[in-house]
C-alpha cells in the first residue's frame, strides 16, 4: 500500500539513489538525461526534472549546462571504520569488540551495520560507506557470496580500504583476513573422535534468509573427514535445537557434539547436565567460537579458538599499512582447539 502513496518522483529518486550506492552507476559517469528518465519510466518531463534536482541537491549528480548530469564523487575521509555483518552473535560480538581496540588506538571511530545476510543490503551498505567517505570498511560477508561477487570484482572503493574477514569463498581479488574453517572443524573432529565410538552431531543455526556457505563447508568438511578417518560412524546435523532431546541422543547413538555457535553451545551443554549426562565421559561437545561466553562457562567448553583478536590486529595492519592500495594481502589464519572440561 506504501508504494501507491509514495509520489512517483520520489520512488524514482530513490530508484537512482540506490544505482548509484550500488555503482551501477559510477563517480563520474553520465546519468540518464531528462529524455532518458521520461523515455524509460514513462513520466512527463516536470517530473525527469524533479528527480534530476533533487539528485542534485543531495549531491549525488552534478548538473552541467549542455552537457548532461554526472554521479558526484566520494566525500573526504572521514575518521571512521564501518563493519558489515551478516547477523549479530556472541562470536560477531568478539570480533567487533576486538577491532574497536584496534580503532581507538588511533583515535577512529567505530560503526557496525548488519545487512542479516541479504545480498542487496550488503551492497547498498558498502556503497554507501564509500560515499560517505568512511576510512575503512571491513565487511562479514553474506553466506551465500555468488550473489555478490561480481559487485566485489567491480568495485570502485575510492580511498576508503574495503576489507573481507572470517570467511570468504570468492574473495581472492580482494584484501581479507579470514579463519580456515576446514581446519578448524578437523581439529574439533579429531577430538571428539578420540573421546568414545560413537556418532557425531553438528549443530548449525541457521536463522537468517538465504544459503549459509560456511555451514555447509563445514557439514562437507565433517562428512569427508568421517569417511577418511571414522567410515563407522555416522554424522547427524540438525539446525537450532528444537528437535534436540534425549531420545535424539539415545536413537542416533550421539557421543560426540559440534556446535558452530558458542551460544547454542551453552545451551546444550546445560541441557546435557539436566539429563544428567557425564562431560566428556559420556558425551563429549567442541564449541567453534571461544568467546567468553564459552570459556567462563561452568563446565568451560572444549572450543575451537577463531583467533578473532589476531584477525583484528591483521585488519588493522593492512588499513594501516596499505594507504596507496599497491598490493593485495591475504591472511588465512589457522584456528585452535582450546580443551577444557567438556
Amino acid at each position: 500500500m506504501d508504494r501507491l502513496f509514495t509520489p512517483l518522483y520520489t520512488r524514482l529518486c530513490n530508484f537512482y539513489r540506490e544505482k548509484i550506492i550500488r555503482q551501477d552507476y559510477l563517480p563520474g559517469e553520465r546519468l540518464d538525461s531528462i529524455n532518458r528518465i521520461m523515455d524509460r519510466h514513462k513520466v512527463s518531463r516536470e517530473t525527469a526534472k524533479l528527480v534530476l534536482n533533487k539528485l542534485s541537491e543531495e549531491g549525488f549528480i552534478v548538473k552541467k549546462a549542455g552537457i548532461g548530469s554526472f554521479v558526484t564523487y566520494t566525500r573526504e575521509l572521514q575518521k571512521i571504520w564501518g563493519i558489515v555483518i551478516p547477523f549479530y552473535s556472541a562470536n560477531i560480538e568478539d570480533l567487533i569488540g576486538y577491532l574497536d581496540i584496534q580503532a581507538r588506538k588511533i583515535d577512529r571511530d567505530i560503526r557496525y551495520f548488519l545487512h542479516y545476510n541479504e545480498p542487496d543490503e550488503e551492497m547498498r551498505l558498502v556503497g554507501k560507506m564509500i560515499r560517505d567517505g568512511y576510512e575503512a570498511i571491513i565487511v562479514v560477508p553474506n553466506y551465500d557470496e555468488s550473489m555478490t561477487s561480481k559487485f566485489y570484482r567491480n568495485l570502485n572503493h575510492a580511498n576508503s580500504q574495503v576489507i573481507l574477514i572470517d570467511n570468504t569463498m570468492v574473495g581472492s581479488f580482494f584484501n581479507y583476513v579470514i579463519q580456515s574453517y576446514d581446519l578448524g572443524v578437523k581439529r574439533a573432529f579429531n577430538y571428539l573422535v578420540s573421546k568414545n565410538k560413537k556418532n557425531l552431531l553438528l549443530v548449525k543455526n541457521e536463522i537468517w534468509r538465504g544459503n549459509n556457505l560456511v555451514f555447509e563447508l563445514m557439514e562437507r568438511s565433517m562428512q569427508m573427514f568421517i569417511g577418511q578417518q571414522a567410515p563407522e560412524r555416522n554424522l547427524s546435523v540438525i539446525s537450532g535445537l528444537r528437535g534436540f532431546n534425549m531420545d535424539f541422543l539415545a536413537r542416533n547413538n550421539i557421543g560426540g557434539i559440534l556446535c558452530c555457535t558458542d551460544t547454542d553451545s551453552l545451551r546444550i551443554t546445560g541441557r546435557l547436565l539436566k539429563w544428567g549426562i557425564n562431560l566428556p565421559a559420556e558425551v563429549s561437545l567442541v564449541s567453534y567460537g571461544n568467546t567468553e561466553l564459552t570459556q567462563t562457562a561452568n563446565p568451560a567448553v572444549t572450543a575451537v579458538d577463531c583467533k578473532y583478536r589476531e584477525m583484528a590486529r591483521l585488519a588493522a595492519s593492512l588499513i594501516f599499512n596499505n594507504k596507496n592500495f599497491k598490493a593485495t594481502k591475504q591472511y588465512v589464519i589457522q584456528p585452535e582447539l582450546i580443551v577444557r572440561q567438556t
